[in-house]
C-alpha cells in the first residue's frame, strides 16, 4: 500500500498541461499547478506539448474558446467535452476528471450556461455557417476547436487523463469576416496590421467585425469565471 500511496502521491506532485491555441487563452489559464503550452500552429503545438509530456504530468486539459456548432448555444457557452471528434478519431475524455469540471462550473455562475457533448477537432478555421452546419450535423458535436484532437491524441498515446474545456465564442449560425482571422499568428499571439489591411481592402466587414469582438468578450468572460471556479473546485487536478 505504502507504494502505491507514494506513486499516487508523485503524480498529483506533477502539473497538468493546459493546451489553448491563443496566448489570451493560456493567460487565463495560468495558475499554480498548471504548466500551459500554446500555439495556433498545429507542429508547434505539437512539439511543445509532446516535450511538456515526457517532463511529467497528471493529466492534459484542453482549454479556450470553440466555435459553436449546435444552432442554440450563445456565445459563452461552456462546454464539457465526453469525447473529440477529430482528425484522428474518437477519442474519449476521461470520465471522473470531466464529472469535476462540470460539478465545479455548475456550481459556479456559469451553471446556466454548461453544456456536455462531444466536441469536434479540425485541422483549419471553419468560418462560414455552412461549414458548421456541416460538421455539426456530421458528428453531433456542439462546438469545435483545432487543438483537442492534438492534446487528446497525446494524452492516449502517454496514458495519462484528457479532459476538454472550452467556451463557444462564435455562434453555429455566424459567418465570420476575413478580417476576423487576418492577424492570427502561428505562435498564438494576434498582430493588428493584418487586420487593418483587412479592413481597409473590405470596409463593409467592420460590422461583422464589431459583432465577433462582442462575441470574443463574452466567450473571454465565460473562461475567466470557469478557470476561477475549476481553480476554486480543485477541479484542475486530473486524479
Amino acid at each position: 500500500m505504502a507504494v502505491s500511496r507514494n506513486a499516487q502521491t508523485g503524480r498529483d506532485a506533477l502539473p497538468v498541461i493546459v493546451v489553448a491555441g491563443m496566448a489570451f487563452e493560456a493567460r487565463i489559464a495560468r495558475g499554480e499547478g498548471v504548466e500551459v503550452i500554446f500555439a495556433a500552429r498545429a507542429d508547434l503545438l505539437e512539439r511543445a506539448l509532446s516535450a511538456a509530456v515526457a517532463r511529467g504530468c497528471s493529466g492534459i486539459l484542453s482549454f479556450g474558446t470553440a466555435g459553436g456548432l449546435a444552432p442554440d448555444l450563445e456565445p459563452g457557452t461552456v462546454i464539457v467535452a465526453d469525447a473529440v471528434e477529430g482528425p484522428f478519431g474518437r477519442v474519449e475524455t476521461d470520465v471522473d476528471w470531466s464529472g469535476r469540471l462540470a460539478l465545479a462550473i455548475g456550481a459556479s455562475s456559469l451553471s446556466a450556461r454548461l453544456r456536455r457533448g462531444v466536441q469536434a477537432a479540425v485541422v483549419a478555421p471553419l468560418v462560414s455557417a455552412q461549414d458548421k452546419l456541416a460538421l455539426h450535423r456530421a458528428t453531433g458535436a456542439l462546438a469545435v476547436d483545432m487543438e483537442s484532437h492534438i492534446a487528446g491524441a497525446i494524452a492516449a498515446a502517454n496514458g495519462v487523463p484528457f479532459a476538454v474545456c472550452r467556451a463557444i465564442v462564435d455562434p453555429a449560425w455566424r459567418t465570420l469576416p476575413s478580417a476576423a482571422t487576418a492577424g492570427l499568428r502561428d505562435d498564438g499571439q494576434t498582430a493588428i496590421a493584418p487586420i487593418l489591411r483587412e479592413l481597409l481592402r473590405q470596409p463593409s466587414q467592420l460590422g461583422a467585425l464589431l459583432q465577433v469582438a462582442a462575441d470574443a468578450r463574452a466567450a473571454r468572460q465565460s473562461l475567466v469565471r470557469a478557470r476561477h471556479a475549476l481553480g476554486t473546485a480543485g477541479a484542475l487536478r486530473a486524479a
